[in-house]
């Protein structure tokens, strides 16, 4: 069975889509690839945000359930998103901007030998950008080339996710042995996992926490997370692989947009596994990815009403120029 290729998304939950499109476009510059609905609650936006090109690998997501609480961070959860960047430099470059924007951030730090920037937006949802200084393994993605980062700087994919999780020794055995990660690091309570290639886009960062309690879930924390695989077949043995092994699955659910499976595997942690086709450009052609309303044909028919509940957000940009903007 072919292992796990590393992170295909982070899906999390915003107070408010105009907000956090605000946030990822002109604070973070990234592309957003896909304006769509939540397929199980019509009534939710679900916003993708990527590199230039919607990479697998590259994609951060939201859901705005209407009147879901705020959540609180805690153990057993996944905790932060990680995003790559070019270099050192760029961290130096992201700080300035941060100051200069009003994000809260807690200056550069050294994990695991790379040199990271943790940092908040209004939901107080937890992100780190991690230098891809040295960095072997995951290929990048493509920074959007007309977004307002200088291409030098700007955010080329998703980096280590840092989950924080009470039963530790359990948990390290669901990675190794259902999902083929490594250990390769120790620091502490933190310890650093990886799968396939290896680097900063297939990592996660498990830190075992005995003192908090447990997260709730709510708007401002991670809904689950996706790795990758090459495509339906290797799916489908994966959803054997891991039935075999007494896990609950979702078992094979159409995205369209990518193909996938979920599975609980550790107390609040949700994993899904996600084909890395077909991609975001079959339904929207690249210059004006995210401008409209995207719906997959089983959704179709019902365009009318899901038009009426979710309220109209002006994602366009293909009209805009954006500036590069050097701190």
């Amino acid at each position: 069975m072919e292992g796990l290729k590393g992170l295909h998304h982070v899906t999390a939950i915003t107070s408010s889509a105009e907000k956090n499109y605000e946030f990822f476009t002109y604070v973070l510059g990234m592309r957003l690839v896909k304006k769509t609905v939540n397929q199980d609650d019509i009534q939710t936006y679900h916003l993708f945000f990527a590199d230039d090109k919607g990479s697998a690998g590259t994609d951060m997501t939201f859901f705005d359930f209407p009147g879901i609480p705020k959540g609180t961070h805690g153990t057993n959860e996944l905790y932060k998103t990680g995003f790559r960047v070019p270099g050192d430099e760029a961290l130096d470059y992201w700080v300035k901007r941060f100051d200069r924007l009003d994000v809260r951030h807690h200056g550069i730090k050294t994990v695991f030998g790379r040199k990271t920037l943790s940092f908040e937006d209004f939901d107080e949802q937890q992100y780190m950008l991690i230098s891809d200084e040295g960095n072997e393994g995951v290929p990048a993605g493509t920074p959007w080339q007309d977004g307002p980062i200088p291409l030098e700087y700007a955010i080329t994919g998703l980096g280590p996710m840092h989950i924080r999780i009470e039963p530790f020794d359990g948990f390290k055995e669901i990675l190794e042995k259902a999902y083929g990660f490594r250990e390769i690091d120790a620091d502490g309570s933190l310890h650093l996992f990886e799968v396939g290639e290896g680097g900063n886009g297939a990592r996660l960062i498990v830190e075992k926490n005995v003192v908090l309690p447990p997260a709730q879930q709510g708007y401002g924390t991670v809904h689950h997370m996706a790795f990758r695989v090459s495509d339906r077949n290797v799916l489908e043995q994966w959803i054997e692989h891991l039935t075999n092994l007494g896990f609950q699955t979702s078992g094979y659910v159409n995205r369209f947009y990518f193909e996938s499976l979920y599975a609980r595997s550790g107390p609040q942690i949700l994993f899904e596994l996600a084909t890395d086709g077909p991609g975001f450009m079959d339904d929207e052609p690249y210059e004006t990815l995210g401008e409209k309303l995207a719906l997959p044909p089983k959704l179709e028919p019902q365009r009318e009403e899901i038009e009426n509940h979710v309220r109209p957000i002006d994602t366009v940009r293909s009209t805009k120029t954006f500036e590069k903007e050097y701190e």
